[in-house]
């Protein structure tokens, strides 16, 4: 059991690894200066994030569950489908692999750091931030969005799709939260993918960052788990 357990926690620290390598390395493509797609735009970073997501998944899911998202795991615990006992070993381990894969972020884009002199669009390829500052209304819209997230994967579970293409729909989910919840405060939607990343900027000598806003910082964490836990309670609901 305990050997199954670390290779689980292994598959979920992988697989947040390449979730914050691939989902940041677009944000920092299209916001820092002299990259080939600086001012891709929006599109260009949804499309990047669903994409992050999924092949997450399929880089991990022969490992673990592919939670990646402590939101994820809680709801998956309070929904009945996943042991309470692994719920911390899981989110320290997603919490780990997110800060490693900021760290690869870093050093791969190391010259573009010199080159942008936006403290917020630095920090932003870390952590999320809001579009317009208001703390209820950004708590709620994270709070939404991993509701959405976290009552779609739950009844995803009933339904049957074909052999290997999960990792897909869930892309295709986060894609479509991205694209229609997302633009309020850049839609953490997982603690483990604000918090990760935020820690690295606070640590890493990046080249230009400012302040962490550690002030927001417990918006991404509080509002996901907050949603991913109502969606889990409106999911037992259902007969």
């Amino acid at each position: 059991m305990q050997d199954s357990l670390t290779l689980q926690l292994v598959g979920e620290f992988i697989g947040t690894l390449v979730l914050i390598l691939l989902g940041d390395g677009v944000v920092a493509a299209v916001s820092l200066k002299k990259s080939k797609a600086e001012g891709a735009g929006w599109i260009a970073i949804a499309l990047g994030w669903g994409l992050a997501v999924t092949l997450g998944i399929y880089c991990s899911a022969f490992l673990s569950p592919a939670h990646l998202n402590p939101a994820v795991t809680l709801g998956m615990a309070i929904a009945g489908v996943f042991p309470w006992s692994s719920v911390i070993p899981y989110i320290i381990a997603q919490t780990l692999g997110a800060i490693v894969g900021a760290i690869i972020v870093w050093l791969n884009y190391y010259p573009h750091w010199q080159e942008t002199d936006d403290p917020a669009a630095i920090l932003g390829v870390f952590a999320t931030g809001p579009a317009i500052r208001n703390y209820f209304f950004n708590f709620l819209s994270e709070f939404i969005g991993t509701f959405v997230l976290v009552f779609a994967l739950l009844a995803f579970t009933r339904g049957k799709f074909t052999s290997g293409l999960n990792p897909i729909v869930v892309g295709l989910l986060i894609t479509a939260i991205g694209f229609s919840l997302g633009g309020t405060t850049g839609y953490a939607i997982n603690p483990a993918r604000d918090l990760g990343p935020r820690i690295a900027h606070q640590i890493l000598p990046i080249a230009n960052k400012g302040d962490s806003d550690w002030s927001y910082s417990w918006v991404p964490v509080l509002g996901p788990l907050a949603g991913g836990a109502v969606a889990a309670f409106a999911y037992l609901l259902i007969p």
